[in-house]
């Protein structure tokens, strides 16, 4: 049996400047398509130029109106972020909508990035750390909506705090979840400086389910030369509409946080099914180990030290 599609009703964002992180393909790029038929102005930073241009013309298969343009980032450089900081700042225009949601995944063996982070926690958490800092100018005059993408391997693990790094041992999928509470860590911490500092900022966080999307797929960029058992596993069930969902229904728990008119800051959303992997999206209570309050403002400032980033 095909899956069943989900939607939600989106509001004319015209004039609304959203960034999309990841837009060149996957969820990242659903998540653009959506919103830019919704009116926003969508800017995609991506890695792979060539990559971008056939988004923009999916995209623009769809709308063929769609207000796009492509910015380079790479989230594994603070140098790249900082270019793209700069350039938009310069532009002066304010961001109404940012959704972080660029990620890679469990690379086999151990990887660095350009400033030697752990692959995973570099470009997942501290890239989007850096990247939402060097914006806050924009985001404050937008009144932004900003909404971190974590993952359902965050229900369980832990912040190595003795090995941020990973240096000493490396366990894929445990730096992968880390990555991936630090996230959403990141996004209520910044809910809840921003309500005692009033910047104005809507944050909050959400999580796709599980979808056949290229995280698992053959990957150079991570030394991954085929695609996992379990995303051949994932293709087959999002075929048959059982447990996980489809590239359409992951992008919609982001959209929804994103552009709801009711959405509250702090707010958690991902599919409904039992288990969390697919199914229509909703408002959800946080796992456990996005509760620790002390441990956000920990990474918080740990972050700002690794990055050299202020949030003022």
């Amino acid at each position: 049996m095909p899956p069943r599609p989900y939607d939600i009703t989106i509001p004319d964002l015209t004039r609304r400047r959203a960034v999309v992180t990841g837009a060149s393909d996957g969820v990242g790029l659903a998540i653009a398509t959506a919103l830019a038929g919704a009116g926003a102005d969508v800017i995609m930073p991506v890695r792979n130029p060539g990559k971008g241009e056939a988004a923009m013309s999916r995209i623009r298969t769809r709308h063929p109106r769609a207000k796009l343009s492509l910015e380079a980032l790479d989230l594994s450089s603070s140098a790249s972020i900082a270019a793209l900081g700069d350039k938009l700042r310069a532009e002066g225009a304010p961001v109404h909508i940012l959704v972080n949601n660029a990620g890679v995944m469990t690379p086999p063996d151990r990887m660095t990035t350009a400033d030697g982070f752990e692959l995973q926690f570099g470009t997942n958490h501290l890239g989007h750390f850096a990247l939402t800092a060097h914006l806050m100018p924009l985001l404050k005059a937008g009144r932004a909506r900003v909404t971190s993408q974590t993952s359902v391997a965050a229900r369980r693990g832990s912040i190595n705090w003795d090995d941020l790094n990973w240096e000493h041992t490396y366990d894929g999928m445990a730096a992968y979840r880390q990555s991936k509470i630090a996230c959403a860590l990141f996004g209520l911490e910044l809910h809840r400086r921003s309500r005692e500092s009033d910047w104005g900022i809507t944050s909050t966080i959400s999580h796709p389910g599980v979808a056949p999307t290229n995280l698992l797929a053959a990957r150079p960029e991570v030394a991954r030369s085929s695609a996992t058992p379990g995303r051949r596993m994932i293709s087959m069930l999002s075929r048959r509409g059982i447990l996980v969902g489809t590239v359409d229904s992951a992008k919609l728990p982001a959209v929804l946080a994103c552009t709801a008119p009711n959405t509250k800051s702090g707010s958690f959303f991902g599919p409904r099914w039992p288990g969390s992997m697919g199914g229509p999206p909703g408002e959800q209570k946080l796992w456990s180990p996005l509760r620790d309050e002390s441990a956000a403002s920990r990474l918080w400032t740990v972050s700002e030290h690794l990055t050299d980033t202020n949030f003022h």
